[in-house]
């Protein structure tokens, strides 16, 4: 199992309301993330996925890129909280000891309901 497959297990884990499967599987001891609108452990990061996911049951969640380099792991996705929402284009950024996440960045951008840009965001 490769560290890009575990990256996109766990986000896709996560995404079907299954966080807690996720962290049991991939989360190694210490992790800490980096996520400004919660406490960076994972227990806290753990309830606030699957909170998400009880609250956007139709979440529609898609890679469209994975790039590996030694220990760290980039995916590009996009997050729709359901058909009708643009979403949100979301990169996570993960750090592996060995094959267990220690440490975890997500940033994003709203994708918008018009885009100048002819290329997309994806």
């Amino acid at each position: 199992m490769t560290k890009k497959y575990i990256a996109k297990d766990f986000l896709k884990l996560a995404a079907k309301g299954h966080s807690h499967e996720a962290f049991r599987l991939y989360v190694g001891v210490g992790f800490k993330h980096h996520n400004v609108y919660f406490k960076g452990d994972a227990n806290t990061l753990m309830l606030a996925m699957e909170e998400s996911s009880r609250q956007n049951p139709n979440k529609i969640f898609e890679i469209h890129h994975t790039i590996g380099d030694k220990e760290m792991v980039a995916v590009h996705s996009h997050v729709k909280q359901n058909s009708k929402d643009h979403g949100v284009a979301v990169v996570h950024i993960f750090r592996f000891e060995s094959d267990k996440i220690v440490e975890l960045w997500d940033l994003g951008q709203a994708v918008p309901a018009k885009m100048i840009n002819e290329n997309g965001m994806f």
